[in-house]
């Protein structure tokens, strides 16, 4: 079936209201100087996560990932950049538009993020209580006594034990699990609309980082909230999320629901990252790789980003960039071959063999 850019979004039905996505990304760039010249570290990204679903975002590092969960709360730096015609709503609200007093209510508060090593998050010279109770304080008018009380009630619901004793701890007390526990609790003591779960357990053992996963799982249950999951791993986007955007080069390269995704990937990086997963009824002398290095930011490739590391390259995808096709219903690649796909085949692959 041959592929076409996406459509515009047909207008409303009379007597209907469009319905009002909780995040909206759009045309998303942010840049930072360097030594000779401008990384374009995120470089035109839309996306969408709606109200109480989990969305995974996924690439290699260095693609972009985490400077997109800085840029939704405007928290780039002083030498980052988020170019003008970028747009990062809120359920309809411009969050690049608020002034920053508006913009500091709304971190924490409806839109919270756990980052993936708590111990550097953490003031090491106060105590988890007095800092998840700050968090409560800072954004409604409670006494010490009730903020106190709901930091201790948020760690017990984040299942750590003796929650009243840990409250009274140092960072440097507790083992890692207990602190990414902690960052959680922080992160929803305010009950935020949005968790954005920046490689939330990549510093973990695996039997703790399944411990991590349900709980989240479970409290966005409790609490009605959505999650952007952001991660490398695989895995973790097979077991917990409904939709997958895999990023790279700064720009997203294919969203799917994430059995979809997973059933059949559109572009041959995804088709890449899949292939390298380890799977115990396939078992292989080496693991499967990539070939080549995500280019640097200051210098994305002409044409598709992906073309000099791509098995399918022809001539068009070094010279023509692809916008978002739509391979499925509901499911788009950035890649020519969703319009061609005969061209499937591997150049380096025998006459006649598929990959």
């Amino acid at each position: 079936m041959t592929g076409s850019a996406t459509p515009a979004t047909p207008a409303t039905p009379p007597g209907r209201e469009a319905r009002v996505p909780l995040l909206e990304l759009r045309d998303l760039r942010v840049t930072f100087p360097v030594a000779g010249g401008v990384a374009r570290a995120v470089d035109g990204l839309d996306l969408l996560v709606e109200a109480g679903e989990t969305v995974g975002l996924v690439g290699e590092s260095g693609c972009g990932k985490s400077v997109t969960a800085l840029a939704i709360l405007r928290l780039v730096g002083p030498d980052g950049h988020i170019a003008h015609g970028s747009s990062v709503r809120l359920e309809g609200r411009d969050l690049l538009a608020l002034p920053g007093k508006e913009m500091r209510a709304v971190r924490g508060n409806h839109v919270a993020l756990v980052f993936q090593e708590p111990l550097s998050a953490l003031n090491p010279v106060l105590r988890i209580g007095a800092q998840i109770a700050e968090a409560v304080r800072a954004h409604e008018s409670v006494t010490r006594a009730t903020a106190r009380w709901r930091a201790i009630e948020m760690l017990t619901m984040v299942g750590l034990p003796e929650a009243e004793r840990r409250a009274r701890q140092y960072p440097h007390q507790l083992s890692g699990g207990m602190r990414q526990r902690v960052m959680i609790a922080m992160a929803l003591v305010c009950r935020p609309k949005l968790l954005i779960a920046d490689e939330p357990t990549t510093a973990l053992d695996v039997t703790i980082q399944a411990e991590i996963l349900e709980l989240l799982a479970e409290l966005q249950r409790k609490l009605g909230m959505a999650v952007l999951l952001i991660t490398h791993n695989l895995g973790l986007v097979a077991e917990t999320t409904q939709r997958v955007a895999v990023m790279y080069g700064g720009q997203i390269v294919e969203e799917a629901a994430t059995e979809a995704l997973f059933a059949r990937a559109a572009h041959p990086y995804t088709e890449g990252l899949l292939a390298a997963v380890p799977r115990l009824d396939e078992p292989r002398e080496r693991l499967r790789v990539i070939p080549g290095q995500v280019p640097p930011a200051t210098s994305w490739p002409a044409g598709c980003r992906f073309h000099p590391r791509c098995p399918y390259a022809w001539e068009r995808c070094r010279t023509e960039a692809p916008p978002l096709l739509e391979a499925a219903p509901g499911h788009r690649a950035r890649c020519w071959l969703v319009e061609e796909p005969a061209r499937r085949t591997r150049a380096d692959a025998p006459p006649g063999e598929k990959p």
